[in-house]
């Protein structure tokens, strides 16, 4: 059977695979919106659901640290003007992250190796620095941590500058996860968490983008 790669079939894909990702609900209109934050928790985060928008954050489709309904119907409705003429298929409602360290966990299926497996700093880093490591899948937890100290940014990690330690044990078993389920759904061409968001008590995977291989 194949594996459904819709937002509700790769969320439980990643929770069968023990990996950590923020609360959230996608709504169809405002009043859902309204009903899931509620449900989840102020703050909130609302993202919009669309195919035809890439970077959302450019184009004013995301609004982040909403504090009450208010706020959030407000924001529901300046996305939605933003969007402009492209097809929404729905908002993104998600518990706001507190802040720590943003990587990127990632990984493709390369035509000569197969399935690869992608660490690195996350976020606005990604296309400035491009700060990653890169194994072919699968990883041990031994091979993970190789992985986070070979990065230019890993002492940010290890505590540089009296700054306090990510878990990087629980990093190192959230790249083995992610590259056995890379390595056991080849059906999935590219794949990424970003941003996660780390700190000392483990990590969060706030967004995720995955690519089906074409039939």
């Amino acid at each position: 059977m194949a594996t459904d790669l819709s937002r509700p079939g790769i969320s439980r894909l990643l929770e069968r695979y023990g990996v950590s990702v923020v609360e959230e609900a996608v709504a169809k209109s405002e009043n859902e919106a309204a009903a899931a934050a509620k449900r989840i928790g102020y703050p909130v985060v609302l993202k919009i659901v669309s195919g035809e928008i890439s970077h959302k954050t450019d184009r004013g489709c995301v609004k982040i640290n909403l504090m009450d309904e208010r706020e959030l119907r407000t924001a529901y409705g300046q996305i939605m003007r933003n969007a402009g003429r492209a097809r929404v298929q729905g908002m993104l409602v998600q518990k706001m992250v507190k802040q720590g360290i943003e990587l990127i966990v990632g990984g493709r299926k390369d035509p000569q190796f197969g399935p690869l497996v992608m660490f690195g700093l996350g976020g606005i880093f990604v296309e400035i620095l491009k700060d990653v490591s890169i194994r072919v899948c699968p990883v041990t937890k031994a091979e993970a941590h190789e992985m986070i100290d070979e990065i230019r940014g890993s002492p940010l990690l290890h505590g540089a500058r009296g700054t306090v330690p990510v878990d990087t044990g629980k990093l190192a078993m959230l790249l083995a996860s992610v590259s056995r389920m890379l390595y056991e759904h080849p059906e999935i061409c590219e794949f990424d968490l970003n941003p996660v968001i780390a700190d000392s008590s483990g990590y969060l995977a706030v967004d995720v983008r995955v690519v089906a291989c074409k039939a």
